[in-house]
Formats: structure tokens, sequence, C-alpha cells
């Protein structure tokens, strides 16, 4: 009897584990087919962008000294190209003239008493004092000689005009010219490139309403000092400007190759972004096992994104079925 309840016991016990084994295999998860590619060693061009504005070569105020002299005549207006020394206003010369009679008359007082005092008839002193008049009343003639007549110091284009013929001059520029034949970007460079760049090197001018199209620059200016606020340096760049499509006040992309660097790409579709954060990150393939593996995303050169820090050559990474991938995820490799 007690032979016998073993053997039932034993044989209820056989048919358990069975069940349990068969209700695990059925539980069992199927493997996740994914199509990988393999990460790639690639020496990668380090070209990194700055934004600035553009600016004129040059900028020029036509400001005449006679305050509260009449503006007699504006020759040229707004959108009209002027050449270095043309004549663009003129204005009322009473000044001038007043200036020039009281220059005339001390001339004649100095050269008179010259000759006296040359036949001694008067004191060094005296001569001095009416020299220094005379070089006094010179001195301001010469003065307002340069702003009766206006020119243009600078060949460029009229691009704001802030008086009208006939008005007292008081404050506003009559005119404002600007040098665009070649235009300058200045941008702020992170302290860590200030080794890199240097007087010539190039750079890449991008701007939004010409999209696809490049404009060569040149860095023609590097400022000496680091700001220790921003830790950055400034630069100028100079744009040749000749067919006149570039205009100040656009806003530009100043990209500038910092040299090369050895990286590690993948295809950007296996970078994944994690919902709800910033945070970014690829399946690693492990033998048939998918890791979950977070990374910093360096430059992007097509469909290709660097991601060296995280990343060696020759590992597989997921390119698909992301939706049923975990960490710890069987998978099986599609052809």
């Amino acid at each position: 009897m007690k032979k016998s309840l073993i053997i039932i016991m034993a044989a209820a016990a056989a048919l358990t584990a069975c069940k349990e084994k068969k209700a695990a295999v059925a539980t069992e998860a199927p493997a996740v087919e994914v199509r990988v590619a393999a990460a790639l060693g690639e020496t990668i061009p380090q070209d990194v962008e700055f934004t600035a504005n553009i600016e004129p070569w040059q900028k020029n105020y036509i400001v005449p000294a006679l305050q509260g002299a009449r503006i007699n005549r504006i020759l040229v207006k707004v959108g009209d190209r002027v050449r270095k020394g043309q004549l663009v206003a003129e204005m009322d010369p009473t000044q001038y003239n007043t200036a020039r009679v009281q220059f005339e008359t001390a001339e004649a007082d100095y050269n008179r008493v010259k000759k006296v005092y040359e036949a001694g008839g008067i004191s060094e002193q005296t001569l001095r004092q009416t020299e220094a008049q005379y070089l006094v009343y010179k001195e301001s003639l010469d003065n307002l000689a340069g702003h009766v007549k206006l020119h243009s110091p600078i060949d460029g284009v009229v691009t704001q005009k802030g008086e009208e013929e006939g008005n007292l001059f008081t404050q506003n520029p009559i005119l404002e010219i600007m040098q665009m034949d070649r235009l300058k970007v200045r941008v702020n460079i992170s302290e860590q490139y200030y080794a890199t760049v240097g007087v010539g090197t190039p750079v890449a001018i991008s701007v939004d309403i010409f999209p696809g199209e490049a404009f060569e620059g040149n860095v023609s200016l590097i400022y000496p000092a680091i700001d220790p606020a921003t830790r950055t340096f400034m630069v100028e760049v100079t744009i040749p400007n000749s067919g006149g499509k570039l205009r100040p006040g656009m806003f530009a992309r100043s990209t500038i190759n910092m040299g090369d660097a050895e990286g590690v790409m993948v295809p950007d579709v296996a970078v994944q972004k994690q919902v709800g954060s910033n945070e970014r990150f690829i399946y690693v393939i492990e033998g048939n096992t998918a890791r979950r593996r977070s990374v910093v995303p360096g430059r992007q050169i097509g469909g290709m994104i660097d991601v060296s820090q995280s990343v060696a050559a020759g590992e597989r990474v997921a390119l698909t079925s992301f939706v049923r991938l975990a960490d710890g995820t069987q998978i099986q490799i599609m052809n």
C-alpha cells in the first residue's frame, strides 16, 4: 500500500512539472526580427557653425560741423551709388564766409604787425599775440572749409537720408553711406578653437533667403583677448560681394572647419529620442540580445551621425523594430 502511494505521488509530480514546462514554453516571447548595421570608424571634418548679422565693410555719416546752418542742396538719393570724393551735399556758406572775413582781417593785421616788428617798432610779445589770433582764425576757417561742400569719404551706396533741402542742420546725419562691395560678419568663437583659427581661415557663409547657396569668406581679423564672461573670442570675416546679392543686416550662418577628428558613424535612424525628454539612445546588438545605450550625438553628415562617445567601430546597432525593443530583448537579425 505504501509503495503504491509513493508511485502515485511521483507520477503526479512528474505530470505537474511537465505542465509547468509546457506553460513556460508557451509564454516565452518570440525573438524580434531586427535589421542591423555596423558602426563605421570615420575621419570627420569638424565644421562648427556660428550665427551673426552681416555688416557693411564701412559705414559713414555725412555730418557737417556747421550747426544751425541751412542745407542748400542734397545731390544724391537713397539707393544711389557714390564714389569716394563725390560731392553729395552743400551747406549755406554764411558761417564759412564770416570765418573767411575774420581770417583775412587777422592775416592782414599779422602781416602789418610783422613788418613793424622787423623795423623794431614793437615788441616780440605783441607780434606773438597777433600771430596767435591769426592762427586761431586760420584753423577755424580750415575746419569749416570741408563742411560747406560735403563729399563722400568712401565708395558706397546711400542707405539713409536724415534731412531735407532747406532744413537747418541740427543733429541728424544728412546722409548714411555704406560700402557693400565687400561685407563682414563678427562671430564669437569658443576659446577652445583659439589656436585653430587664423587670419585667412576659410569660412562658408549662408543666408536663409538663398537656401542651398554658399558664399565664401575668410577670417580677416582676430581680436586678441578672450571674453572672461563667455569664454569666447571675436573674429571678423570678410565676404566679397561684387555681385551685390548680400545686404547688411541679413542674418547669416558662418561655418568654419576646425580640422578633422576620428569618429564612429551610424545611420541616423539608429538614434532614437526618449519621449518626454532630451535623452538619445541606441540599441547595440550583443549576440542575440538588444542592449539599450544612451548616446550623445555628434556631427551629422548626410544620413550618418557620429556616436563615438558611446559606440565603438564594428559594433552592430538596430535600425528597425524600435517599438518592440527594450533592454535585454532577444532578437533575430534579418537579412
